[in-house]
């Protein structure tokens, strides 16, 4: 008696996604829609290995919470001589590193979009993931980086997310330059408390304004070193600050209006503090004008986006869903920094972009029921069989049909009709071709969605 074979049992791995054919290719046409619209604007795409050096990924900050590091099952004695490698977490830290190492060999200003996978060590949940996919797009220069493209960049995306069919979008564009200016004009200077404030105003909509007063105002008696009275004030102020929100023609007088108004800011404010949030509001108003053919709903000046990282310098972005609302936070988000690539070679690189969160955007839209699937296969026409002998036939016809461009699919068997049909209408095949049963005979269609019949010629056929 044979022993029975183990049979190891699979089962999903947490935060790494797979779907069946119907969504894949779903998904496949929303990547082939922003892959077009990216290319429409002169993007050319870029590939960098899904693995980086950990002292690469670590250049930018302290991220090695959220890194996967590669290490071989059997490693040899003399393996800890080899660089050490890590998944990307990002497309910006590889970004950098190609920007570097090629730089001699691209051509400034280097547009470039990137769709690939990246991994974190995240929490899985709906939308958050431990694999997933990211569309990436930057603009770099040498030395300078004209402002018209920080308003290119959310143009492109409101044409790419408009193009999906989710519903209306809404762009959310601030520039730190004017809180940054702000928090100077009060006497915050330090970059570290900076960023701390920054980091704390990000959450905004996330926490209670009692626990946001509470975390500035110990950031603000540290760093000004003020009583608990005026650090609540000046706390207050600041969030007060940054919860101003309007549409474009409205925003740069709303926001002059409440700094001219206010009596918190130092009397001795520096003419840099104030030249930096002039600044900011010009570059934003620049921005904001460029986007006003867009509809009323589609842009909004906000000053509480400021993005939790340290490197975005100007101009930021975060872009809504207004119809989707199981989809909270940013569907894409990005902005302007200085110094893409500082700590890979010494040119100064400034540089605009932004990254559309795709697997987490599928996945919600896909679990609370806003997309529907596609197909189970990409076949236009089913290729019915009569019989063996009518095979080579029947496959001339398919030959002749995907030569005039048809998706064609062969049946695999000479099985009864009904079968074939029935194999048709479970794949989502609209059409079903059935060469000549008998010398002499027509070719025939049958419209799968009409129940329709009638002659076709396969040189000449077109879909109704």
């Amino acid at each position: 008696m044979s022993e029975k074979r183990k049979i190891y049992k699979p089962k999903a791995i947490s935060g790494f996604p797979e779907w069946l054919p119907e969504w894949r290719a779903v998904e496949q046409r929303w990547l082939d829609h922003i892959r077009a619209t990216f290319e429409s604007y002169g993007f050319c795409s870029i590939e960098t290995p899904s693995v980086e050096e950990i002292d690469v990924l670590l250049a930018k900050g302290e991220v090695d919470k959220e890194i996967y590091v590669l290490e071989r099952l059997h490693k040899e004695d003399d393996d800890s001589k080899d660089a050490r490698l890590a998944l990307h977490f990002d497309q910006t830290v590889p970004l950098a590193r190609y920007v570097a190492q090629h730089f001699n060999d691209l051509t400034f200003p280097f547009k470039r979009y990137q769709m690939q996978r990246v991994w974190r060590g995240e929490r899985p949940q709906m939308g958050r993931m431990r694999e997933f996919t990211q569309c990436d797009i930057d603009v770099i220069n040498v030395d300078h980086l004209p402002i018209h493209f920080d308003a290119e960049i959310p143009a492109m995306i409101y044409d790419t997310l408009d193009g999906l069919d989710i519903g209306r979008i809404q762009h959310r564009i601030s520039n730190r330059k004017i809180l940054i200016g702000m928090l100077n004009a009060l006497g915050v200077s330090n970059d570290k408390d900076i960023v701390s404030i920054t980091r704390t105003i990000d959450k905004i909509e996330k926490e209670k304004q009692t626990e946001l007063i509470t975390t500035l105002i110990s950031i603000l008696k540290s760093a000004l070193d003020i009583n608990a009275d005026e650090a609540h004030k000046q706390a207050e102020f600041i969030l007060e600050f940054a919860k101003i929100k309007a549409i474009p023609k409205d925003f740069s007088g709303l926001l002059r209006d409440f700094i001219a108004r206010n009596d918190v800011i130092a009397r001795s404010v520096s003419d840099a503090a104030i030249q930096t949030i002039n600044e900011g509001i010009e570059e934003l108003s620049f921005v904001l004008d460029y986007l006003s053919y867009l509809p009323d709903h589609a842009v909004a000046g906000d000053l509480s986006i400021v993005r939790g990282l340290d490197y975005y310098t100007g101009t930021v972005y975060e872009t809504q869903l207004l119809d989707v609302p199981e989809f909270t936070g940013s569907v894409c988000s990005g902005g302007r920094y200085d110094d893409l690539a500082g700590s890979f070679i010494n040119k100064h690189l400034p540089g605009v972009g932004i990254s559309i969160g795709f697997s987490r955007l599928f996945d919600v839209l896909k679990q609370t029921g806003h997309l529907k699937p596609a197909a189970k296969g990409p076949a236009d026409i089913l290729m019915a069989l009569p019989s063996e002998e009518k095979r080579s036939e029947a496959a001339a016809t398919a030959r002749t049909l995907r030569e005039r461009g048809f998706k064609v699919e062969m049946y695999h068997a000479p099985q009864k009709i009904g079968k074939q049909l029935s194999y048709a209408e479970k794949k989502g095949i609209p059409f079903v071709w059935f060469p000549p049963f008998e010398d002499g005979k027509a070719h025939e269609i049958k419209d799968m969605n009409e129940g329709t019949q009638e002659q076709a010629d396969p040189a000449d056929w077109s879909k109704p």
